[in-house]
This record gives structure tokens, sequence and C-alpha cells, in this order.
């Protein structure tokens, strides 16, 4: 399956024709979501929850579904069935991918700030997106993608997350609000310069794609 990176923590999944996005929010590209069958959605933050994008999708593709937690399926009333609502623990079929649920909760910002659901999404048993947390699944995983910037985590717990977790590679999500300079500096401790993850850490730009699961081989190359 191919891999593409839209802004900050939305991804695109792509097999056999069949198109799946995770995390469209507000600040994603509203083409990500264009010939999408299924959409994932891990919590309700603006960054990755937009109401306004996932309603406009729904009224172009008719057979649009998403898969999000409860307190997300509450605020898209009136889409009916489109919408189904999930927690740990459970395992569905998303556009014709094998998805199962991890986790329950957002990472924790402070103890004065709510901490909201958060729900992440292993697919077809090899690439994981834990949203804003740092769940570890109970499960191998093939490709993690690692949210490398937000208020609710430090580069120390990264590191030791990525080691615990243990994934054959890892790609960097959740960096929209870096700079040219705090994208490098990520990169150098999570990179061959850190103290070592464990597994190979790469960034994709924007609309850049790479093929993962099944052969250990890469091939990167620019979304149309």
């Amino acid at each position: 399956m191919h891999l593409t990176k839209f802004g900050h923590a939305c991804v695109r999944i792509e097999k056999e024709g069949r198109r799946l996005v995770i995390d469209p929010g507000g600040l994603t590209e509203p083409h990500a979501l264009d010939d999408v069958d299924d959409v994932l959605i891990t919590h309700e933050h603006f960054d990755h929850f937009s109401e306004e994008t996932l309603r406009e999708a729904a009224r172009s593709n008719p057979a649009l579904r998403i898969w999000t937690n409860t307190s997300v399926a509450r605020l898209l009333d009136g889409l009916g069935t489109r919408v189904t609502a999930l927690g740990d623990g459970e395992a569905f079929n998303a556009a014709g991918f094998d998805v199962k649920v991890h986790g329950t909760w957002h990472a924790p910002l402070h103890p004065d700030i709510p901490r909201v659901a958060n729900i992440g999404f292993l697919v077809d048993d090899a690439l994981f997106h834990p949203g804003d947390a740092l769940t570890v699944p109970d499960a191998a995983v093939d490709t993690l993608l690692l949210p490398v910037h937000g208020p609710w985590s430090t580069t120390g717990q990264l590191i030791d997350y990525v080691r615990e977790v243990s994934p054959r590679q890892t790609y960097a999500i959740h960096d929209g609000a870096l700079n040219d300079i705090g994208t490098a500096m990520a990169g150098g401790f999570l990179g061959d310069n850190g103290p070592g993850i464990g597994a190979p850490y790469r960034r994709l730009s924007t609309g850049a794609s790479i093929a993962i699961g099944g052969h250990r081989r890469e091939c990167a190359r620019r979304h149309p």
C-alpha cells in the first residue's frame, strides 16, 4: 500500500484503488479527501478534525463513511449510520482495510486542561497512527507514524516511545507547527545522530508518498 502525507497529522493510504484518510483537520489541504472511500478521526482537536470539511466531503460523496470516537461522532450528528463510534479493542473494515483501535485518551496537557478522548488506528496490521497520544499497541507495528511536536510531549518521551513500540520504521507526523529549525532539531534527536530510537526515522514533505507493508522496500515518489 502507499502512504501519502498531507498537512500536519493527516495521511492518505491507498491500496488496489481504495483510499483511506486519517485525520484531515484544519491544517490539511481539502484535496486530501478527493476520491476517498472512508475517513478515520482520532480525536476532536481542530488540527485533526474539521467538521466543515467532513460534512462537505460527505455531501460530495454519498458513499463516504467516517469512523471515530464517541465525542467526534456526536459532533457529526445528522450523518446517521455513515458515522461509526468506536473504542479501544474494536476491529472493523474501512474501504477494504482491516483496522484495529488502540487507546482511549489524549495525552495529558496540564492538570487544569480536561483530557479528550483519543483513539489510535492500526491499519492492516502494519501502519499505526496514534493521534495525540503515545499509545503502545499490543501488536507488532511495521510503520509508526510519530507525532514529533506537540505541547503534550518531550523529545525524551518520543525516544522512549519508539523504543517501546519497536517498529521497523518511523515517519514523522504532527509537525505543522515546526519551522525548518524545529524540523531539523527533531530530526537530529530522532535520527541517526541522536541517542538511538531503534528504528529508521524519516520525514515526508507534504504530498510525498512511500510504499509500505509487504516488502521491506520503500519507493519514494511525488503524489500527483
